[in-house]
């Protein structure tokens, strides 16, 4: 049997006055004259974010869910260059502290997917060098969590700059200049516009890096592709991971708007997905990418207590028989 875990991404459409992405820009950090308190101001956004977090980690326990995924707005500014000189993690250390305890005690399994603005295959070093401070802040953050940091962020190959196969040597040269604890920290995924899941093959064999699998970007890219032929690829990229094998699901908003996600989960474009891997490895955990976050969870798990080809553990997870 194969256990399905499922979890969700940030934010609650259950939970009221709960964001953990509140966020200040940098017009708006100049417009205050006193640096300093605007700095103060930056700090009690980032307070009220973590502790919005505690209450989602509390929500995901009760729920029976273990898998959650971290905003990454949630200490705004940590990573723009005008403030390099600011310690963000102090002022906040208890209650990330607090958090990673939570974490722990609860066994779950937290990740960040940092946005499309990480682009580690960019020629242009500024942009280099951005992307690396960016997941230096996510770094610095479960470091603060005491929470292992190995493969926690999902990254895309990046910019296609006119020339894939270019791009893609291009990552591999720029990966030898990425820290090598930004380096653990990595995960990469198969995107729907350019780069495809044997473009990511090539790169996580080449460097080692686990493959998280979006069935929908597949689809949306290469609806006619056999990736059944690449899974035993896809497992195998998982090996040196202490974590469990890990996809994305999500469902397309229509036909004609086949790439954006839809608000909740077709169960039988993904039980078309689970079937063909059923028994193929132990376990998998499913970040679902829905509008309606852990609503859509809640939505596919009473479609799955209907199913007769699966046997329910709890509130997010099952195996498939």
């Amino acid at each position: 049997m194969t256990l399905v875990r499922l979890g969700y991404v940030a934010m609650s459409m259950e939970l009221k006055n709960a964001s953990p992405s509140q966020t200040m820009t940098f017009t708006q950090f100049q417009k205050i004259a006193d640096r300093d308190a605007a700095i103060r101001k930056l700090e009690r956004i980032a307070r009220s974010n973590l502790t919005n977090t505690l209450r989602l980690l509390k929500h995901t326990v009760a729920s029976e869910i273990h898998f959650y995924r971290l905003t990454s707005r949630l200490i705004p500014l940590a990573n723009h260059r005008e403030l390099l000189d600011w310690d963000f993690i102090m002022p906040i250390k208890d209650l990330l502290k607090e958090i990673g305890t939570y974490i722990q005690e609860h066994q779950l399994r937290v990740d960040f997917h940092p946005d499309h603005f990480v682009l580690l295959n960019s020629p242009n070093k500024d942009v280099f060098h951005q992307s690396i401070l960016t997941l230096k802040m996510h770094y610095l953050i479960l470091k603060a969590m005491k929470i292992d940091r190995t493969h926690r962020c999902v990254i895309h190959v990046g910019g296609k700059y006119m020339d894939k196969e270019k791009s893609l040597e291009q990552f591999i040269e720029t990966w030898m200049d990425v820290p090598t604890g930004i380096q653990k920290l990595i995960m990469l995924e198969n995107d729907d516009t350019s780069f495809t899941l044997e473009d990511m093959l090539y790169l996580c064999q080449k460097l080692n890096i686990p493959l998280v699998f979006d069935y929908h970007h597949h689809l949306a890219l290469h609806q006619d592709s056999n990736w059944q032929r690449h899974w035993d690829s896809i497992v195998q990229s998982w090996e040196h991971s202490p974590l469990p094998i890990k996809m994305h699901i999500s469902s397309p908003k229509s036909e004609r708007s086949f790439r954006h996600h839809a608000d909740y989960i077709d169960s039988k474009l993904f039980f078309d997905f689970l079937h063909e891997i059923k028994g193929s490895i132990p376990q998998i955990d499913c970040m679902i990418e829905a509008k309606q976050k852990d609503k859509a969870l809640f939505k596919l798990m009473e479609e799955i207590k209907n199913r007769d080809d699966v046997e329910v553990v709890d509130g997010s997870s099952f195996n498939l028989k």
